[in-house]
């Protein structure tokens, strides 16, 4: 390995002390995965060339956040050429999109995108109104079955995700099978659509077939400009609010957190991945401030990476779902509780898996922080 190659990029920190962004040149030395930083404006340096184990190769790409000492920074661009030849080609961003007729089998679905490689990077649970439809399927607006299409995808809640790896339109569209789910049992047996199909209409998922494509529709779900898209699923009504954590998203864990949820009975009526800043969790963990000594950790963990508030509807008072995540303490939620989402997901008291509503009378409160005030 070559111990002098370093990779360079331009990020910048919100400083919430002064209220404004700071722009730091980022230096990766893959050779022993050390960094270095130098503040852009007055040409200093600001940290000088240290070990540091928490950031890898694939964390580097452009519009990714990393944590550097607690600190986190959003890669803006490459700092030179030499990188963004090098790191510049091997990421494509693609959309998968889960159909009304494979919401159940979510947890699956996500567990084979993770298994295949991809980094999810933007999740949403959404209704989609016939002109969003509309603009989703305008190639094939002269076609027979148009009206059919409309019809099926506004029928209940999808699931748009944002996907990344090298070659992900591809490689996504190999993991779907063919678009007829018949013909796909048959030609590729183990794919999404042969496991989760029913026919040429209800086939489970879906993807863009070309660049061009997979841009245009990342934007009709996820728009970068100020504008909202399509609506949040969230009712508001009977609800618990679960959060899946940072190192479980990371560790591609999610799929299978889902499909305990749904074993156990919960239903999962809204979900939606954030990227939290310190100011958003510190203002969501208020409550625990004081009295919590982890306090200033559970902060950290939640703003290190990307995790996923769900909605879930609590219909039965007498199985509640904070019971069904278990003891705070992984440990202890191993002996007394073992069957429980922290006893099976959580490594630490801080890494715990979950974060869930812990008084009833707050689940209404804490969903609304993320489906009405983060969501917009």
């Amino acid at each position: 390995m070559n111990h002098s190659e370093r990779f360079v990029f331009i990020t910048e920190w919100y400083d919430p002390n002064a209220s404004l962004f700071r722009r730091y040149e980022l230096l990766y030395y893959p050779g022993d995965g050390s960094v270095e930083m130098h503040d852009v404006k007055n040409h200093r340096t600001f940290l000088k060339r240290t070990k540091y184990d928490d950031l890898q190769l694939e964390d580097l790409f452009i519009g990714n956040k990393v944590n550097i000492f607690s600190r986190q920074l959003v890669l803006l661009d490459y700092g030179d050429q030499y990188t963004a030849r090098q790191l510049g080609s091997r990421k494509e961003k693609t959309l998968a999109l889960i159909k009304p007729d494979a919401i159940s089998k979510a947890g699956e679905i996500i567990e084979i995108i993770n298994k295949a490689g991809f980094t999810i990077t933007k999740l949403k649970m959404m209704m989609l109104s016939r002109k969003e439809a509309t603009d989703f399927y305008v190639d094939h607006q002269s076609k027979p079955f148009f009206n059919e299409l409309i019809q099926f995808i506004t029928s209940g809640p999808i699931i748009a995700l944002e996907i990344l790896r090298d070659d992900a339109i591809c490689e996504w569209k190999r993991l779907l099978g063919p678009a007829n789910s018949g013909m796909a049992r048959t030609e590729t047996p183990g794919s999404i659509r042969a496991l989760f199909g029913t026919d040429g209409l209800r086939n489970a998922a879906h993807g863009p077939d070309s660049f061009a494509c997979a841009a245009r529709e990342v934007e009709l779900f996820f728009p970068s400009s100020g504008v909202c898209g399509p609506a949040n699923t969230a009712k508001f009504t009977n609800c618990t609010c679960c959060i899946v954590k940072p190192h479980v998203v990371g560790d591609g864990m999610l799929g299978k957190i889902l499909m305990a949820i749904r074993d156990a009975g919960f239903e999962i009526s809204a979900m939606q991945m954030f990227n939290m800043d310190r100011v958003n969790v510190e203002e969501f963990y208020e409550v625990y401030k004081g009295v919590v000594s982890e306090y200033n950790e559970m902060v950290t963990e939640m703003f290190s990476g990307p995790c996923v508030a769900m909605e879930i509807q609590q219909n039965d008072p007498t199985k509640t779902f904070r019971e069904f995540c278990g003891p705070a303490d992984p440990e202890i939620a191993r002996h007394l509780r073992p069957g429980t989402l922290r006893a099976i997901f959580g490594k630490t008291k801080i890494q715990n898996a979950v974060h869930c509503t812990d008084l009833p009378e707050d689940g209404l409160l804490e969903v609304q922080y993320f489906f009405k005030i983060l969501d917009n």
